[in-house]
């Protein structure tokens, strides 16, 4: 499938990761999986998760306003609670928990209505349903502790060796596709994320049939690279690339450290950096896909609100050098991230310091029109220094005014004389 120009337009995402885990504010399904807390103890949080204050108009509001242009929810996380009314297994938000209510079918309606695509996150393993744990990875017995499930089966996603149950597994397979079936179906998402790939093969998890069932229902639905061949994307999470990957992808990052609601995680990354981690991720062509984690009550903290809102209005004041935009110059041209306008005419450079006395870009053989401090239309001075036969001199952009600087980053639009060209040569002999 060709990938859907949507997706590498957007540049920011929302990640939301909500489910029963926001009750006690425990690591989604990790908890019990590794046994930080008793598999019981963790059930029980069905019992507190309300969804009372949750508001999808809300939520799509304050994404939009962000500048977002899609978002992500956990419509079921490897703990195997659903988040919409599913038929299939009892293990659902609306059957099991005070909310009784399907959150999933509110997010949709609401992203639709400001605009925004749906994303909906699925994993491909449950380590509640008693049909899971009845294969094995034939590698498994290769890992290592640090690999998810340990050096041998954790009883929650493997058989024990000589237990394997083939019948089960197909019984699995068969609540997995109903279950995406009733996703695809009734909700026509733009976007499924899913996850968990890692503790089957992609002929055990049957992936190609998979594929073909959600493609025949939609043929527009962007995958993940955790659709592993048929993925339309890559996605790096929590550490920044530094080679943007093949094709489209997106850096998936937590505003804390965690993904879902935990009470004592209070390291918020700052605004500054979050403007930084998304100039970088635009700057290589890729989507920043940045994760909240509501409270069992459907609020998001007020300290993730204030850094969604820091960086959209930064995004706000530098649209023009987001939207509209494709990768900019490679690594040692410019100390900063850049991206191009689509026409490839225009360069917009990201200063994350305050300039001293000025801005230097190295190897480009295009005469510079013009140069303005974006957000304030201020303009630059700039000359070129150097040069001989094909290797171009360096261009020197006069520093702007302390006035003038954007207080997280401050970004320079740079207008060429013809289609971006550049010298990546060693220079002359």
């Amino acid at each position: 499938m060709a990938m859907q120009p949507w997706f590498p337009a957007a540049k920011l995402g929302i990640f939301i990761h909500y489910g029963i885990y926001a009750v006690d504010g425990v690591p989604e399904s990790w908890s019990f999986y590794w046994g930080e807390v008793p598999h019981e103890q963790y059930m029980k949080q069905l019992d507190g998760f309300t969804a009372s204050v949750y508001d999808p108009a809300a939520w799509a509001e304050l994404f939009a306003r962000v500048g977002a242009k899609y978002a992500v929810l956990t419509a079921r996380h490897h703990d195997g609670v659903a988040l919409w009314d599913t038929a299939h297994g009892d293990l659902s938000v609306v059957r099991r928990t005070p909310a009784g209510r399907d959150v999933v079918a509110g997010y949709v309606d609401a992203l639709r209505e400001r605009g925004l695509k749906v994303g909906l996150y699925y994993s491909h393993s449950d380590w509640n349903h008693p049909d899971y744990a009845s294969i094995r990875h034939p590698e498994i017995s290769k890992w290592t502790n640090t690999h998810p499930g340990g050096s041998d089966a954790n009883p929650y996603s493997h058989a024990e060796p000589g237990k394997e149950d083939p019948a089960a597994w197909d019984r699995y397979l068969a609540y997995r596709d109903a279950q995406i079936t009733e996703l695809v179906e009734r909700f026509r998402p733009d976007l499924l994320w899913f996850d968990g790939e890692w503790e089957r093969t992609e002929q055990q998890w049957r992936i190609r049939e998979l594929a073909e069932l959600i493609l025949a229902e939609n043929p527009d639905t962007v995958l993940n690279a955790r659709m592993l061949s048929h993925g339309d994307y890559a996605t790096p999470e929590q550490g920044v690339p530094l080679e943007a990957p093949d094709g489209p992808w997106e850096l998936c990052l937590t505003i804390n450290d965690s993904w879902g609601f935990q009470h004592q995680d209070h390291h918020h990354k700052s605004v500054r950096q979050l403007v930084r981690y998304f100039a970088e991720t635009i700057g290589m062509g890729g989507n920043l896909l940045l994760d909240v984690g509501p409270r069992a009550d459907g609020s998001i903290p007020a300290d993730q609100v204030e850094r969604l809102e820091g960086l959209g209005a930064w995004i706000g004041r530098h649209s023009d050098a987001v939207y509209g935009t494709v990768a900019g110059l490679p690594a040692g041209h410019h100390y900063g991230p850049s991206t191009l306008s689509a026409d490839r005419r225009t360069l917009y450079l990201t200063c994350f310091d305050v300039p001293r006395e000025s801005v230097a870009v190295r190897g480009l053989r295009n005469p510079v029109k013009r140069v303005t401090v974006l957000g304030t239309g201020i303009e630059l001075g700039h000359q070129v220094i150097g040069g001989l036969d094909a290797v171009p001199g360096v261009t020197w952009i006069d520093a702007p005014a302390q006035a003038d600087l954007d207080a997280y980053a401050t970004v320079l639009a740079v207008e060429l004389d013809g289609e971006l060209d550049l010298y990546r040569g060693t220079g002359r002999d």
